[in-house]
């Protein structure tokens, strides 16, 4: 290699990296699959936000139409993302004459959706592919499907209907519709279309009638077919026409947009699970690069000594550490890469089967998060690998080369402050959940317990060496040689071993916080909606988009039944102030009327449930005071809709978590809801048998209807697991098995660059058993120091979190979830140190050291 460093200022570093690297194959396995983990993980959650910005879904029952009009279903704030509205707006009637007359149309549809389900002549609901809650159209909408294949004719009275072909039904078969709320009328069946998204239809009168939309806002949207070649000026047309009504004008790819309100929604999500994601996955990726970096540069302290020595210039140095590194990081970035595509699909397909997410919202696949990635990545390896360089690059050559056997002396005061100054930030953090006894206040405890960790790394050798150096003192003069090689070995190499506790450390943080303040968020809930909801039971129809008018009279009039309340859920958009400045959140609402009061107590300390009369909310005194929202005061709000409306606060109460932030008043909401029927009812009775026969003999003598406990949920439904839940529940394991993947890599190549160390020990005496005794001793002191550490530095988060959330200082989670932490703690620690341990011990110590 004399003849490359002839003119140290053109050294060729490409080659000398890989010459360099071909002797640090274990150090370098560390780096490749901390990269690859992380590029997995990033392009993930880059598909994921790209997919909730750009993804379009199928135009199902509107794919025959050319152009659809329809309102904004978003608002959107200023210098901000837009925001879902879920509710079903209307378009104006008058614009069907208006755009008729446009050259190149062929057709003008008024489609509208009201719910619709039919039973057969035993009682049973007939499946169909539409969402029952707007299942109901008039004839005229199959103009808007898809080369649909139509057996039979229009319908033409109030009982004939036509059916998609999925029920099974056939021309002349008799059934009931259930529609709009009414009582089931007993229909004939004229006609089956068999297309994508076919639904229930009616005659357009009779569609009309049910729907109970005579007045100016008769239907959803508006569909028009046009002549060949004319789409794009008859769209540039419409628009034209419909400019600065609010309305969009949809072609091609995003007319699936206006098939369902709620699909902005699903998108929304995506976004808001990438945000979530990205920031921790982009910490963890981050640390766990460094550190593998960090393992590997420090294994070639020597060659880079020698190189500072035959006159290498400091910067030739830390470019070759990063030569080096972003040539080892190139080869895992592909098949990392590739490997986060598929981890999206994985994922998304989760979201589905859970309800998260519709089945029929693709992924966006395209080359941006790749991009992203790479370029993330990159410029991390550069840093870290230039980071870790730093010290040995500047030092004069012959100190350098003195110093490559061994660690400073001195850690840098600069790093231990910071790292101090880090923990302190995270003590400061942890207090959130006393301040705000919400889920942004609970995911505070994780975030603190992250950038603790991260102090902890930064802070650690100095910790490292005061404790190594205070348990070497304390020896007895009886200790075995084993147990004091470990411990001043702890003390020597400071920075060995807090780049190995810290990672380990990292994952106790991680597991603890991230589990427990999902626990304990979900006991909180629990707590609240037991303790708040009186009534028993809740009886909905889904399967019918809504509970029948009548079904609440009925309900009232039961022996036994001492209230019945209908509830919903909606969104609403509320605009408001936070520090002076103009800030919007999208919030989940309950809907409820003044009986509300009977059947839930949302610990209600100003005014009552039973003003919730008119244009009146109730609100979560979690955000009253900081949104001047207290009693009698008046807020702006925007309904799911997009209307625009203020209300007074007409309550304040305690139990956010298990209501809302929000309840709205049905009065509020009328006209306002895609169905327009009440979502369910809850049932508070006298608790006799008496009462729950009659309950159970209503819902079976009316098809469609559903009786269920309400098992303290404030809407009354199943203590099902929320799928927020199992989304987190994937996050930390995927999140685990990087880090104690990455963090094995890491133990193995630390442990195997001390191959001389040993053989040095071997050839003064040292025995094998000796050898392996000392190694265990230090595994065991990794592991205590890591376990100990992690749990110190989710002690506070946690107790805060418990006190904020349950008023008692512990959190709540799994009996076994400390002890399995434990023990996969400790397992890495004595694997990862035991196996190489034994790999060098088979090399003679002679070839150890010539081979260095």
């Amino acid at each position: 290699m004399a003849e490359d460093f002839r003119t140290p200022s053109h050294l060729p570093l490409f080659p000398i990296a890989l010459r360099m690297a071909a002797h640090r194959i274990t150090a370098l396995l560390a780096v490749v699959c901390a990269v690859l983990g992380g590029a997995a993980l990033i392009t993930g959650t880059g598909v994921l936000a790209e997919s909730g910005l750009r993804s379009q879904l199928p135009p199902g029952r509107l794919g025959g139409a050319d152009i659809v009009v329809a309102a904004d279903q978003e608002y959107h704030p200023d210098g901000d993302l837009p925001l879902a509205l879920p509710e079903r707006a209307r378009v104006p009637s008058s614009l069907i004459d208006g755009l008729s007359g446009l050259p190149g149309v062929m057709a003008v549809v008024g489609d509208l959706g009201f719910p619709a389900a039919l039973v057969d002549a035993r009682g049973g609901l007939v499946p169909t592919d539409d969402d029952p809650v707007a299942a109901g159209h008039g004839w005229s909408s199959t103009k808007l499907l898809a080369r649909p294949r139509v057996t039979g004719r229009a319908p033409a009275g109030e009982d004939e209907i036509a059916v998609p072909a999925a029920t099974g039904l056939r021309i002349g078969d008799r059934v009931q519709a259930v529609a709009g709320g009414r009582p089931a009328v007993r229909c004939r069946v004229v006609a089956v279309v068999d297309a994508p998204g076919a639904g229930v239809y009616f005659a357009d009168a009779t569609a009309v009638r049910l729907a109970g939309r005579d007045g100016a806002h008769r239907y959803d949207l508006i569909g028009l077919r046009t002549e060949p070649g004319t789409g794009e000026r008859v769209a540039d047309a419409v628009r034209d026409r419909v400019a600065g009504t609010g309305l969009t004008v949809r072609t091609g790819a995003d007319i699936g947009e206006t098939v369902a309100p709620g699909a902005g929604t699903a998108r929304s999500l995506l976004i808001l699970l990438a945000g979530s994601l990205g920031g921790i996955v982009l910490l963890i990726t981050g640390f766990v690069t460094a550190g593998a970096l960090g393992v590997s540069i420090a294994g070639q302290r020597r060659d880079l000594a020698l190189m500072r020595a035959v006159g290498a210039t400091p910067r030739q140095i830390r470019r070759l550490a990063a030569v080096q590194s972003t040539t080892v990081a190139a080869v895992a970035l592909a098949p990392g890469v590739a490997l986060g595509y598929l981890l999206a699909g994985r994922f998304h397909d989760m979201l589905a089967d859970r309800g998260v997410l519709p089945p029929e919202l693709p992924l966006t696949v395209s080359p941006l998060p790749a991009f992203v990635t790479v370029l993330l990545l990159a410029l991390t390896v550069q840093i870290s690998a230039r980071g870790a360089a730093w010290r040995t690059s500047r030092m004069p050559a012959t100190e350098a080369v003195a110093e490559s056997r061994s660690e400073p002396r001195k850690t840098s005061k600069g790093r231990t402050l910071t790292g101090v100054l880090l923990i302190a930030a995270a003590c400061a953090l942890s207090v959130t959940p006393l301040l705000t006894r919400t889920v942004i206040g609970a995911s505070a405890t994780s975030i603190a317990g992250i950038v603790a960790a991260i102090g902890l790394a930064l802070c650690g050798p100095a910790l490292v060496r005061t404790a190594g150096a205070a348990a070497v003192r304390r020896l007895r003069p009886g200790t075995s040689a084993p147990t004091w090689l470990a411990l001043a070995n702890v003390r020597a190499y400071a920075l060995r071993v807090a780049a190995v506790v810290s990672p380990l450390a990292m994952a106790v943080v991680f597991v603890l916080t991230y589990t427990l303040a999902q626990t304990t968020v979900l006991a909180a809930t629990a707590q609240d909606t037991r303790t708040g909801t009186l009534a028993q039971y809740r009886l909905s129809a889904p399967a019918l988009g809504g509970l029948p008018a009548d079904t609440g009279n009925a309900v009232r009039k039961l022996p036994g039944v001492r209230s019945a309340a209908p509830v919903g859920s909606t969104t609403v958009v509320w605009p408001y102030e936070m520090f002076g400045e103009p800030d919007v959140e999208s919030v989940p609402a309950l809907v409820a009327t003044p009986e509300a009061a009977g059947v839930l107590d949302p610990g209600v300390r100003e005014g009552g449930l039973v003003g919730l009369t008119g244009a009146t909310v109730a609100v979560s005194s979690e955000v009253a005071g900081s949104r001047d929202a207290g009693l009698g005061r008046r807020i702006r709000l925007v309904l799911g809709d997009g209307t625009r409306t203020e209300a007074r606060v007409a309550a304040v109460y305690d139990r956010g978590l298990g209501f809302g932030s929000l309840i709205v008043s049905g009065d509020l909401m009328v006209g306002h809801t895609t169905s327009g029927l009440t979502q369910s009812l809850l049932v508070r009775t006298d608790g006799t048998a008496t009462a729950a026969r009659a309950l159970a003999d209503l819902t079976t003598s009316r098809p469609g209807l559903a009786l269920e406990r309400t098992s303290g949920t404030a809407s009354g439904g199943k203590q099902d697991t929320p799928p927020e839940v199992w989304i987190n529940l994937a996050t930390i394991v995927v999140l685990l098995g990087y880090l104690l993947l990455s963090i094995a890599n890491k133990l193995v190549a630390a442990t195997a660059q001390r191959r001389t160390e040993i053989a040095a020990l071997r050839l003064v005496g040292t025995t094998p058993r000796q050898i392996r005794a000392m190694m265990r001793r230090e595994a065991a002191v990794i592991a205590a120091a890591a376990l100990v550490s992690g749990l110190l530095l989710s002690a506070l988060p946690l107790a805060l979190l418990g006190q904020g959330f349950l008023d008692r200082p512990w959190p709540t989670g799994p009996a076994w979830l400390l002890p399995a932490v434990a023990a996969t703690i400790v397992t890495t620690a004595f694997l990862t140190i035991e196996l190489p341990t034994r790999q060098a011990l088979r090399t003679s110590p002679a070839d150890a050291i010539r081979a260095t």
